[in-house]
């Protein structure tokens, strides 16, 4: 039975029992920052099983892509030497939320595997929790398995409850005993049953558990019965394909042994039982699906775990010979094979392939240089590769630790991880060192404790009256009052002005009282929930603790944020919808002046693309949309259409900003009114700020006119220097650069020409050392590119030969060398270099055939160049 046909035949059998067939969920938890990926079938009726969600039905089946490649379950480091394991898997799994039980379960299972599935009854085992009764009775009276393979499992884990047949969701809440089912390989595979002492071997294989939810587990351990008992269940589609299609290993399946012969004829492996084939089809599964769930190669989080899954295959490929693109072609295979049970695979397919390739260019290019450098590291190493080195092999050439660690395992060799680690953190505290400053401010703990938060008035107004000093900071410490031209901190019960917080920057204004004015420089979240005003008091009496004051927001200002922060939204909807979902904001700044998008894509925009978002944005604008903001439950927002960020902690009430139907986010900032606010949208610029992670910089309303009329004035000042209307400009300076072009090839063509001259004067005046020529000269007027194809010539015209050829340009020495032939066994291109480099206050190096170098222009360089023969003859 091919593995496409178990996941149709496990679904239909459980949709012929009543259940609602429900689709795999993403490998991106949603909304729960406590799970990297979903590695499990359970993750997405997290909620309901929690109670805080009623998903409409009783009984459910589904087909759940997980993943286990980071965090708590990691399976990376087995992949490719077991049978089992995976990166990417299918879990089958039926539930029931407060139907059926034990009884049901049991049964299901039971007719599943021996009346659908066909496997011989006598080839399966059970495990329940020792002192689950009811199951081992069902197992043994009702399904008829004898006593002798039904294995009740105790607390092997250390505690009360701890065991492999007693789940819990977390150490509080939903939690109960299971069952899993075990199929026999037979005595010619070593292993013994579960619960001996020889369990770990691959005879007696795990196949399916069924969890019995059926207690709330108490803060003290106690455990109180649930009213409405659940059924929880996984079964390993890799696993049963394996048992179905008669194969020991999970690798030996169609959907893998036909993954494995495609990395077998990209990579020219005859051998299909190479481990680095299976880690290679592994891996592509599960980068294909992260990168359908939205994640991309990045150096943190979620995308640093896809690039480490995607080097790992790329340096298997390396290993079997590969020095060229693969592995992305890898999708279009996969595509085939699990096309029709994840349509989004397909579709998603060219932009697949598209991440891939890009990061495979991208790390093909340090590869090579950073295997040869981890070469040399384990050369030197004795047993151990010092957590320095490896850290270097990650800091400097992109190598995971766990890719490291794989590399040296290879070789019997072990990586010093907290060496690593004590690495990692000593650049993570440089890096905070040499980013810190000074705080603006410092909330005093005793302070914090006597006040409630700030009530913020900034969403409807930006004046208010009769707010009072709580509390005034200097230096870090609480003060009772602010003299003349001090500084400080003032926390207000009440204010309009907006703490900078998502990306948005602080407000500015002024608090005025009878006697004097505290001017506001800047306002800040302090504790999270106090806002403080960061400013100077100027005034004749000093500004005292508990004092009323008039609060004046800088309007002008405010409204250039806001038009700027509005437009951030429409540009995040217009990016994804222009280069796909994606596309998720990294990184914002809202200022007054400008606005600033972080945002995830692999590669550079193109100007199309830029021009498509700068007018969706517009068009936007054009529409005068109203920009509406509602307070709602978070879960109620995510259910209106909102979109939220991973990482981030949201409240129970969350603000949702919707402009018209192009976007919906959560956001706590301000806004306009109308989306015709923001007047004109203007993209400045695009670039890079970090891998996978790309930077626009964009202006609005006032500013983008002023942005415009900028351009205008630039393009007429090249215009008058062209001598040219605004119309003909660009055609014009087509026409110079051509000319330019031209010119430049015809001085190539020129220093060809007298590289060729003064390759055949200077190989006639080669001197003989020991059946070696040895040529050493300078020539005039030769960059440093002639310099080098003059060497080739000579080396080709002299054979055995070493040539060091010396150019000068500004008071500065080229030196290329080259070594050819025999004379390869005495002497290298860079100790040559580096000989004459030395006298002239320079240095060098390279290969042993070619090297290059430079120094100053002395004026002995011509001595210098004559005793090269006796050098060469000395050695």
């Amino acid at each position: 039975m091919k593995t496409s046909e178990i996941r149709s035949a496990f679904l239909d059998y459980f949709r012929g029992k009543g259940h609602t067939i429900v689709p795999s969920s993403s490998l991106v938890p949603s909304n729960d920052p406590t799970l990297m990926f979903t590695n499990s079938g359970m993750v997405q009726f997290k909620n309901v099983f929690l109670g805080s969600e009623k998903p409409g039905y009783v009984r459910a089946a589904d087909v759940q892509r997980c993943l286990r490649a980071g965090g708590k379950h990691n399976d990376l480091d087995q992949v490719g030497y077991t049978a089992r394991h995976h990166t990417f898997f299918e879990m089958l799994g039926n539930w029931s939320f407060g139907d059926y039980f034990k009884r049901e379960a049991i049964a299901y299972a039971w007719e599943l595997l021996t009346e659908v599935f066909k496997l011989p009854a006598d080839k399966l085992w059970v495990t329940v929790y020792h002192t689950d009764d009811e199951a081992f009775d069902l197992w043994n009276k009702e399904i008829g398995i004898p006593a002798e393979r039904i294995v009740r499992i105790g607390d092997n884990k250390g505690g009360p409850f701890a065991s492999d047949n007693f789940w819990q969701m977390a150490d509080t809440g939903p939690c109960g005993p299971s069952t899993e089912i075990f199929y026999d390989h037979g005595p010619e595979i070593a292993g013994g049953p579960p619960g001996s002492p020889d369990e770990d071997g691959d005879r007696y294989i795990e196949i399916w558990n069924l969890v019995f939810m059926q207690f709330d587990r108490a803060p003290d351990g106690t455990l109180s019965p649930l009213p409405a008992p659940c059924v929880d269940t996984g079964m390993g589609l890799e696993r049963l394909a394996a048992i179905l299609q008669h194969v020991h290993s999970n690798y030996e399946i169609d959907l893998f042994a036909e993954l494995i012969r495609v990395a077998g004829a990209l990579t020219a492996t005859a051998d299909l039982g190479n481990k680095s084939l299976r880690v290679i089809a592994d891996h592509i599964r599960a980068c294909a699906f992260l990168i359908v769930d939205g994640v991309l190669p990045l150096n943190e989080g979620r995308g640093y775990v896809l690039r480490r899954i995607i080097r790992r295959a790329l340096r298997h490929g390396w290993m079997l010979g590969v020095r060229g693109d693969f592995f992305w072609k890898m999708v279009a295979p996969l595509v085939g094979q699990m096309g029709e049970a994840y349509p989004e695979l397909t579709a998603r397919q060219a932009f697949i392939e598209e991440v891939l390739r890009n990061e495979e260019q991208r790390f093909g290019e340090t590869l090579e240089h950073g295997m040869r450098v981890f070469d040399e590291v384990a050369g030197r190493s004795g047993e151990t590769i010092a957590g320095e080195d490896a850290f270097r092999l990650y800091d400097t050439y992109g190598f995971p630790a766990d890719l490291t660690a794989d590399i040296a395992r290879e070789r019997g060799l072990e990586v010093d991880m907290a060496g690593f680690e004590r690495a990692m953190n000593e650049q993570r505290e440089r890096a905070r060192a040499a980013g810190r400053f000074e705080a603006k401010g410092q909330m005093p703990a005793e302070l914090a404790s006597q006040l409630k938060p700030t009530l913020f008035l900034g969403y409807e107004a930006l004046h208010s009256e009769g707010s009072q000093v709580l509390g005034i900071v200097r230096g870090g410490n609480q003060v009772g009052q602010l003299a003349d031209g001090e500084e400080g901190l003032l926390i207000l019960d009440r204010t309009p002005f907006y703490a900078e917080s998502g990306g948005q920057v602080g407000d500015t204004g002024e608090l005025l009282t009878a006697t004097g004015r505290f001017e506001i420089n800047d306002t800040l979240k302090m504790g999270g929930v106090f806002f403080g005003h960061a400013g100077r008091w100027h005034g004749p009496q000093p500004l005292r603790s508990g004092d009323r004051v008039e609060a004046r927001v800088d309007a002008l200002r405010r409204q250039a944020i806001v038009l700027n922060h509005s437009a951030t939204h429409l540009l995040h909807a217009a990016l994804r919808k222009v280069l796909g979902e994606h596309v998720t904001q990294k990184g914002s700044l809202v200022a007054p002046e400008r606005l600033r998008f972080d945002f995830s894509h692999f590669k550079p925009m193109s100007s199309d693309e830029l021009a498509r978002v700068e007018a969706m944005v517009n068009a936007e604008v054009r529409r005068n949309m109203p920009a509406e903001v509602r307070s709602m439950a978070y879960d109620d927002a995510i259910e209106f259409g909102a979109m939220a960020l991973f990482g981030e902690k949201y409240g129970d009430e969350v603000r949702v900003l919707r402009m018209g139907e192009f976007s919906t986010e959560l956001c706590g900032g301000t806004h306009v009114d109308r989306t015709g606010d923001i007047g004109l949208f203007k993209l400045v610029s695009e670039a890079g700020v970090a891998s996978g992670v790309r930077r626009i910089e964009a202006v609005t309303g006032s500013g983008a006119l002023a942005h415009v009329i900028d351009e205008e004035r630039r393009l007429g000042e090249l215009s008058q220097l062209l001598s040219s209307s605004g119309d003909d400009a660009v055609e014009k300076l087509r026409q110079l650069f051509e000319r330019q072009k031209k010119l430049e090839r015809e001085l190539d063509s020129l220093r060809s020409k007298a590289a060729g001259s003064a390759t055949a004067d200077l190989a006639g005046s080669a001197i003989d050392v020991d059946g070696i020529k040895v040529v050493a000269a300078r020539l005039e007027g030769l960059d440093a590119k002639s310099l080098r194809d003059s060497v080739d010539q000579l080396k080709q015209q002299l054979g055995d030969c070493v040539i060091l050829l010396a150019g000068a340009v500004d008071g500065r020495v080229s030196l290329i060398a080259g070594v050819h032939g025999k004379a390869l066994g005495r002497v290298k291109a860079g100790d040559v270099v580096a000989h004459v480099a030395a006298q002239i206050d320079g240095k060098g190096g390279g290969r042993a055939d070619m090297a290059q170098g430079g120094g100053n222009d002395v004026a002995g360089l011509p001595a210098i160049l004559a005793k090269l023969p006796d050098w060469v003859s000395g050695r």
